[in-house]
């Protein structure tokens, strides 16, 4: 990135999903076909434009999942994890609305491969990104909530290890509008500009 002329930004969506998957693809921890991904948005995911399903009265007090098997951020964090894990890797990926103004929730399934223990994938996860500043490991066990991402660019990392099914199961929260857009893009010019890539990001999220 520090080279390069034109940087590409990924979606909001794609972020949580990409940065909660990474460490276990990367490492080869997980069955690669085994992915799925549920995630959860707040209404201001779908832009300023006019739209019957972003009323008011529409959100309010409801759920619903959307463009199932076929929304276009699948191929970005298809392409993204399958460059980490050296190989092609296909994703179930479902979007939720929910009635919140912003924020983004993904929850991460994977199959963990055969003799795979659990402090393996708490070293994945640290090794990666100890050094991260935008991102908070919550370790595992832990329960990231958007509320506490809300305005700001950090990114909240939990893992989860369930015995019964040999699964792992990583949740992620960032902020739609901050890590998952104009905050990202802050960040990456600020990289390939040679400054420190916090400059500008560093406020506390925006709480309650």
């Amino acid at each position: 990135m520090k080279t390069a002329s034109i940087v590409g930004n990924p979606g909001c969506y794609t972020t949580a999903s990409i940065l909660a998957l990474a460490p276990l693809v990367k490492n080869q921890l997980i069955e690669l076909s085994s992915i799925i991904i549920d995630a959860k948005s707040g209404v201001s995911g779908a832009g300023c434009s006019l739209s019957l399903n972003s009323h008011f009265t529409e959100v309010f007090e409801s759920v619903k999942a959307y463009n199932i098997a076929g929304h276009r951020h699948t191929p970005e964090i298809e392409q993204a994890l399958g460059e980490l894990a050296g190989s092609e890797i296909f994703i179930s990926f479902t979007p939720h609305l929910i009635p919140i103004a912003r924020g983004i929730l993904s929850t991460c399934y994977g199959t963990l491969k055969a003799g795979v223990t659990a402090a393996q994938v708490d070293e994945a996860f640290h090794s990666l990104y100890q050094e991260e500043y935008f991102i908070r490991l919550l370790g595992r066990g832990g329960y990231p909530v958007t509320k506490n991402t809300r305005g700001s660019n950090y990114c909240d990392i939990g893992w989860h290890i369930d015995p019964r099914t040999n699964r792992v199961v990583v949740v992620s929260a960032i902020d739609n509008l901050v890590k998952g857009a104009a905050g990202q893009a802050v960040q990456n010019m600020n990289v390939m500009f040679g400054l420190d890539e916090r400059l500008g990001l560093t406020q506390a999220p925006l709480y309650p």
